[in-house]
């Protein structure tokens, strides 16, 4: 069988790995990359340390305004669909390129495959939330990472070819796991000592774009006593200092350039804390069992809320600095499948 799998981000790319290993133990994958964030980390090294297999198509859309960059990617999917026929097509999650790809397939009526089905965070301001109703509500297979997200599709009357076979992310993490304890010394080049540093990611622009959260959250981090590791995109760095912020006088704060996935998941692992506000870091927090802080009003992972493993602090400051000094015991459950998920879905494809 043909599968046409659509990424067009660097995180949907360690994703894809251990389901595309499992794949093409069966069936006939392609790869194309939307190009929708553009990544420099994605080098040859990027494919080769953590065993992805290189994109078959680049598209090279870029950013762009969401209707012009759905749009191009929209025309351009279809073109390599009409010219290689695949029997299925394959999506991860709820970017532009997932959109884009599951319209132009189904349009065709070619199979839509949607990995990470059913999440919701049910707030419509988020353009991701838009991208996961459509693409559910277009797909024939909806491979759901939980129960809640199984029920979300309920409530829509999704009710067909719906399966709960757990989280790739969760396969992704565990296999990478065992690279970065080979191949990372971000501890070392850091002078990090495992469990005495905070680890701080901030990039939605729903908190980056505006003034008075990030003022908000540069006071919280102000406030919270000890060593903060902020690993930090330009873009990220760009904006604050547009806002006249100077993360150099916030005590005990290290503001690092961006990190490797391995570098990353070494850096999370031996956090004492994590505060966040990316949904894949709240995910990897819970899977690595380190207390997370999320800077959001909503979760489209409210597993990861039960027994305080993850609590949301939106952009109090007095919210923030209260979790971080609260000592809690978490509870963690197997909420998130048995780590074989990629087995499951190849296999429930074949």
């Amino acid at each position: 069988m043909k599968i046409i799998t659509v990424l067009g981000a660097r995180p949907q790319f360690i994703k894809a790995a251990p389901v595309s290993r499992e794949l093409r133990k069966i069936h006939t994958e392609l790869i194309i990359h939307t190009g929708q964030h553009y990544d420099a980390n994605m080098s040859d090294i990027f494919f080769e340390e953590l065993e992805i297999p290189k994109p078959d198509f680049h598209l090279g859309v870029g950013s762009g305004n969401h209707g012009k960059q759905t749009g191009e990617m929209l025309a351009k999917i279809e073109e390599i669909l009409v010219d290689e026929k695949p029997d299925y097509l394959l999506v991860y999650g709820d970017t532009n390129s997932t959109l884009a790809g599951a319209l132009a397939a189904s349009k065709l009526h070619i199979p839509v495959i949607h990995i990470e089905a059913g999440l919701r965070s049910f707030n419509k301001k988020m353009p991701e939330e838009i991208n996961r109703i459509m693409t559910d509500h277009v797909s024939d297979l909806l491979f759901c990472p939980t129960k809640t997200a199984v029920k979300n599709l309920e409530n829509e009357n999704i009710l067909e070819n719906v399966f709960n076979v757990g989280d790739v992310m969760y396969d992704a993490v565990d296999y990478n796991l065992k690279l970065a304890e080979d191949k990372s010394e971000i501890l070392e080049k850091e002078k990090l000592t495992t469990k005495e540093y905070y680890l701080i990611t901030v990039h939605r622009a729903e908190n980056t774009d505006d003034h008075d959260k990030m003022k908000n959250v540069i006071d919280a981090f102000t406030r919270i006593k000890g060593d903060k590791v902020w690993p930090i995109h330009p873009r990220t760095r760009k904006v604050i200092e547009d806002q006249g912020f100077d993360l150099k006088e916030v005590p005990g704060l290290h503001v690092i350039d961006p990190v490797g996935y391995l570098d990353m998941l070494t850096l999370e692992q031996n956090a004492r804390k994590i505060i966040t506000d990316s949904g894949g870091v709240q995910k990897e927090a819970y899977f690595m069992q380190i207390p997370c802080i999320t800077m959001r009003e909503q979760t489209e992972w409210v597993e990861t809320l039960e027994g305080n493993a993850n609590i949301l602090v939106g952009t109090d400051p007095e919210k923030i600095v209260s979790a971080v000094e609260k000592t809690v015991t978490p509870i963690y459950q197997d909420l998130f499948g048995d780590g074989k998920a990629s087995v499951h879905i190849s296999e429930m494809i074949r």
